[in-house]
């Protein structure tokens, strides 16, 4: 399973991937979901996918084939002018190379070929965007009412993100509600694993402001984990207790 997290703010845009892929509890091993192409000074642009590995993999593979001749080929993500041209070429390639599996695997219509893709990043002159991708190579937008996307094991640690969210925080404060918010989910979902990837695109720097590769023993990782936990159960003990001899 997976869990991705992309999260748009004021001061830029927070992403956070897990890294576990599994066939069943004796099969398990770790690939990358999140990738990452820029060009210092005009644009960066991210994806983090969810869905079958290997037809994720098919899609970021193709992306990636065409980075070696950019002058040859036509390279959506180094050409496209927005944001949004890039989202609407990758929804495409995403759709077909789904088609094609199915296609060739004799399973058309089956859905058993599927793909999730978060995009974000920013182009010189633009601000930061952040898209998700479905299957069928449609998607929407981050906006005002939803800030953030998640795929994968998402209901564990959306709670976490939809309560303590402000697009006015600051990116370290972001950091640390998906710090939590991963936390929650892998304590309550063993297909969801460390490490996990962790990238910064602050506004208008066109770049990653900060990449971060988080393993078992992250200092950091384990004091929030262990932090997290002491507050919930004091805040748990400061609630009023229940009586069973309430007045009716």
């Amino acid at each position: 399973m997976t869990y991705c997290v992309g999260m748009v703010l004021d001061r830029g845009i927070v992403l956070m991937s897990d890294t576990r892929t599994n066939s069943g509890v004796d099969n398990i091993s770790v690939f990358r979901k999140m990738f990452t192409w820029q060009v210092p000074g005009d644009r960066i642009i991210t994806l983090m996918t969810a869905g079958n590995l290997a037809t994720t993999q098919a899609v970021i593979s193709q992306l990636q084939e065409r980075m070696k001749e950019p002058d040859a080929r036509d390279n959506v993500l180094l050409k496209s002018p927005t944001m949004f041209q890039v989202a609407t070429e990758i929804g495409r390639l995403t759709r077909a190379t789904i088609a094609q599996r199915q296609e060739a695997n004799g399973q058309r219509g089956q859905g058993r070929f599927t793909a999730s893709i978060i995009v974000a990043g920013q182009i010189k002159g633009m601000e930061p965007r952040l898209f998700m991708i479905y299957p069928e190579g449609n998607f929407i937008e981050a906006s005002t009412d939803t800030p953030f996307f998640q795929i994968g094991e998402t209901k564990y640690g959306r709670p976490i993100i939809i309560r303590g969210y402000d697009r006015t925080m600051s990116l370290e404060d972001a950091v640390k509600l998906l710090m939590v918010s991963f936390d929650s989910t892998l304590k309550a979902n063993l297909s969801v694993g460390l490490p996990l990837d962790l990238q910064v695109i602050g506004r208008d720097t066109f770049e990653a402001s900060h990449q971060h590769r988080i393993k078992g023993d992250d200092p950091y990782f384990q004091a929030i984990s262990s932090s997290w936990g002491d507050a919930l159960k004091s805040a748990f003990h400061s609630l009023p207790d229940y009586s069973f001899f309430r007045d009716e």
